[in-house]
Order: structure tokens, then C-alpha cells, then sequence
């Protein structure tokens, strides 16, 4: 499954250039560029996130998963979804990036309590900075994070930035290994 995503992932949302061209949300330029969206909204891209999250988190007793919307929210649904399969059902939730004003005033959306053992997730890992701020408004609203799972880590220090907060994260996917697919893909 790993490597069917990988290849996706290098057809939908992975770019390399020589020189730095990609502009990040740090403002900072980057050779890389990795928009997960196009491989997890996609049928088959979520079928295979949604396992691969799953075999990742399963038998931890988490009760929730899920992140920063919208980079986590297809994962979060996708991993709930192949949790209910294997009768091991875990919520999907969602983090706003900003405070809702109406109705009931809330970060988090989704059948999830303060004292919930949660999992947060992420889809692409830079420097950790819009996963820390899920990590810290779940913890906010009375979650115990457990874990974070990234499903592609840049390798640009994002992980050890995470760790402060974190210690248990899994990564599925890595920039090298989308650059060895690359390397091998027909033009």
C-alpha cells in the first residue's frame, strides 16, 4: 500500500526543482513541494491513507483523529472510515484554524470529549508549526494527544519540533522516498 501511495502521491501532488521555486507558508523558498490534497481527496489516495493511518494508531484506544483542517480532515475521515471496517471505530474530528463565532463557539468539530485519548494528524510536515497548533488546541479543549502521525514529513526539521510536544509520531512517507520514486517514474 505504501509504495502505491508513494507513486500517487509523485503523479497528484509532488514537485521537484533544481532551485528553489516553491514558495512555503514560512515565506521561505523551497526545491519541494508537496500538496497532499489532490492524492487524499482522490479515491484511491484516500483508500490507502486512510489504511496506512489506521495500521498506525490501531490498538492504541484512541477515541479520535484528526488535525488542522483541511490538510487533515480527508485522513481523518479516511482513517475513520477503514476503523469502522475493522471494528475498531475511531472518530474523525476537525480543527479550525479559527474560532467559530456562532451557534456553539467551539475550535473542534466532531464527537469528541475533554479526556479523549486523540490522535493528531497532519498532511504534510515543514517545521511542525500548523501541527503544534493542533496538538495545542486539542490539548486546550481537554484531549490527551497520544500521538501524531504525518503522512509526508519534508525532512526540514519538523519532527523534532513536534517531539517537544509529542514524543510518539509516526510518519508514513518521507521526502527521500518521494524522491526515489521520482527518480524511477517515466516521464
Amino acid at each position: 500500500m505504501k509504495d502505491e501511495l508513494i507513486r500517487i502521491l509523485c503523479e497528484k501532488s509532488f514537485q521537484y526543482s533544481e532551485q528553489p521555486v516553491f514558495k512555503l507558508v514560512s515565506g521561505r523558498l523551497s526545491q519541494f513541494y508537496v500538496n497532499c490534497k489532490p492524492t487524499t481527496l482522490s479515491p484511491r489516495g484516500m483508500f490507502l491513507t486512510g489504511h496506512l493511518v489506521y495500521e498506525a494508531i490501531r490498538g492504541m484506544g484512541a477515541v479520535g483523529v484528526g488535525g488542522l483542517t483541511f490538510g487533515a480532515d480527508p485522513i481523518a475521515v479516511a482513517t475513520a472510515f477503514v476503523s469502522e471496517l475493522k471494528a475498531e471505530p475511531i472518530q474523525a474530528f476537525s480543527i479550525r484554524k479559527t474560532q467559530k463565532d456562532h451557534g456553539m463557539i467551539r475550535w473542534i468539530e466532531g464527537d469528541i470529549r475533554p479526556g479523549d485519548r486523540v490522535v493528531i494528524i497532519d498532511d504534510v510536515v515543514t517545521t511542525g508549526g500548523s501541527t503544534i497548533k493542533a496538538i495545542e488546541r486539542a490539548q486546550e479543549e481537554g484531549m490527551q494527544v497520544i500521538k501524531v502521525v504525518v503522512l509526508v514529513d519534508r525532512q526540514e526539521g519538523g519532527l523534532e519540533n513536534i517531539r517537544a510536544h509529542v514524543p510518539d509520531i509516526s510518519v508514513i512517507i518521507t521526502r527521500d522516498d518521494l524522491m526515489r520514486a521520482q527518480k524511477t517514474i517515466p516521464s
